[in-house]
């Protein structure tokens, strides 16, 4: 997987957004902004610098989460090189069946158990925004779970400690973006949620089709193939800064 890094991080940036847009995360996310800042919805308004702060540290909690969890993916599948091939095609086996969960074919308990962490008071400061992130980014819930898990099974097959850890990074990227725009702009985003939320069901139909369709890539051998070629239409500065 390591000659296909490009398309390794779209796919690791495309899951962090679907995983901000799953119905686990997405409604909570006004009340995720509310707890860390202690602020209600008009002071949040007026204080905009101070709530994209506090969302900063969330990030970076869960980011230093999430980037933890793939270094110890990829030291795991490096201590395995040895079985390199297979490991790729367990691992497109795992993304599937992730897939199928994310379709609702699949009921897996593990999965269905909610392992949020629950905190009643947050630290105060912005310390305790970071505590809050990594307290998230620890939880396993049942609509991250199977997303997280695909592309912690993606950094295990890549070589390179460093591209794991960049993969993690990529997902977080993907989680943090939206969720720091919607810290600066928490009116606007809680009316494009009223619009939004009819969708939410095909948030995890659409990632579960998309999940699949990895696995089944990497069975087969075609995600090196299908990146090698993308890579070849990348213009060359850019392919030299992937």
């Amino acid at each position: 997987m390591s000659d296909a890094p490009g398309l390794s991080l779209f796919v690791a940036f495309a899951a962090g957004l679907l995983s901000f847009l799953s119905p686990c995360v997405l409604p909570l996310v006004p009340s995720y902004v509310g707890f860390l800042t202690g602020m209600s919805l008009p002071e949040l308004g007026a204080r905009r610098r101070y709530a994209l702060l506090h969302a900063l540290c969330f990030v970076f909690g869960f980011s230093l989460i999430f980037v933890l969890l793939g270094a110890s993916a990829t030291a795991l599948g490096r201590s395995l090189r040895f079985y390199q091939v297979w490991l790729t095609r367990a691992g497109g086996v795992l993304i599937i069946l992730f897939g199928l969960y994310c379709l609702g074919v699949l009921k897996v308990g593990v999965l269905q158990m909610e392992r949020r962490i629950q905190l009643q008071d947050k630290p105060v400061g912005f310390l305790g925004s970071v505590l809050v992130g990594m307290a998230f980014g620890a939880g396993w819930t049942p609509c991250i779970g199977p997303i997280l898990g695909a592309i912690l099974s993606l950094a295990t097959v890549e070589q390179d400690l460093a591209r794991g850890m960049l993969l993690l990074g990529a997902y977080s990227a993907g989680l943090a973006v939206p969720f720091l725009l919607a810290a600066l702009a928490v009116e606007s985003f809680l009316e494009w949620f009223q619009r939004f939320r009819k969708y939410l069901p095909w948030v995890m139909r659409i990632s579960g089709v998309l999940l699949i369709a990895v696995g089944v890539l990497m069975i087969s051998g075609e995600f090196t193939r299908l990146a090698g070629w993308l890579q070849s239409l990348t213009p060359g500065f850019l392919r030299n800064r992937i």
